[in-house]
């Protein structure tokens, strides 16, 4: 459990995983994580024990977030209000969500791209936050899949996605500082911060570290997920779709 606890999974997910794993019988509840955890912290005083949860908090519940993204002209802006139903309740894999996660130190960024459906994630460290790379740097990375896989694209509105129009996907823009339309990614952000914390010197930071944190993420069960993981769920999709491309027509 502990082990598990330590890989980034959350008490939910380490509960959801092993109930899955017995068919359905509860080994532990999540809750007695919890508490155990809590427990430890307050009767040992040792703050390690809350590097046991996913963001390391002393106490449960929710930050404030402060600020918002400003109101900007975009070119061939679109409005998250004209992306499709089948877009907003996830049943449709292919729609991603993209954001940048910041850190302490000036211009350091890294990109995060987040399919909505399978919640699978893609990070990766940017040279910088400037429009024309950072399209290229998309394009790069949805090339190689299937167009089924890649379908919509909503951002919020930095001016870091001003050429969004060059992208091979359509593309979405949340309402001015609404970031929360953008959910999934927000999400994925705030679980990344474990293992990126914002004070992160990335120049000091070996390469792989980035990578590992990605992996984690992907290889940790979700609930919404019925405690499968985001990688065993996109690469379901990947693999039925070229499966079943690349048989040939009945004659």
């Amino acid at each position: 459990m502990l082990s598990s606890l330590s890989q980034g999974c959350s008490p939910e997910q380490v509960a959801g995983r092993l109930r899955r794993e017995a068919d359905g019988q509860t080994v532990i509840g999540c809750e007695t994580i919890y508490r155990f955890i809590y427990a430890q912290l307050k009767r040992t005083n040792d703050g390690a024990w809350r590097h046991y949860l996913p963001r390391a908090k002393f106490k449960r519940g929710r930050r404030r977030k402060k600020g918002g993204s400003p109101a900007l002209h975009i070119k061939d802006r679109v409005s998250i209000h004209e992306r499709t139903a089948i877009a907003q309740d996830r049943r449709q894999a292919g729609h991603w969500e993209a954001d940048f996660m910041l850190f302490a130190r000036y211009g350091q960024s890294v990109l995060v791209l987040h399919e909505r459906t399978s919640r699978f994630t893609l990070v990766l460290r940017t040279a910088n936050r400037k429009a024309e790379p950072t399209a290229n740097l998309i394009a790069e990375l949805l090339r190689p899949l299937p167009k089924t896989r890649k379908r919509t694209l909503t951002f919020d509105n930095g001016t870091e996605f001003a050429e969004h129009h060059r992208l091979p996907i359509k593309t979405f823009f949340c309402d001015p500082h609404a970031p929360w339309q953008k959910g999934g990614v927000e999400n994925v952000i705030g679980r990344i911060r474990r293992f990126l914390p914002r004070r992160t010197n990335l120049d000091e930071l070996d390469p792989n570290h980035i990578l590992t944190a990605a992996r984690t993420y992907n290889h940790t069960p979700r609930k919404c997920l019925d405690f499968q993981t985001p990688a065993e769920v996109f690469s379901r999709a990947l693999h039925f779709k070229w499966e079943s491309t690349s048989r040939p027509a009945p004659g």
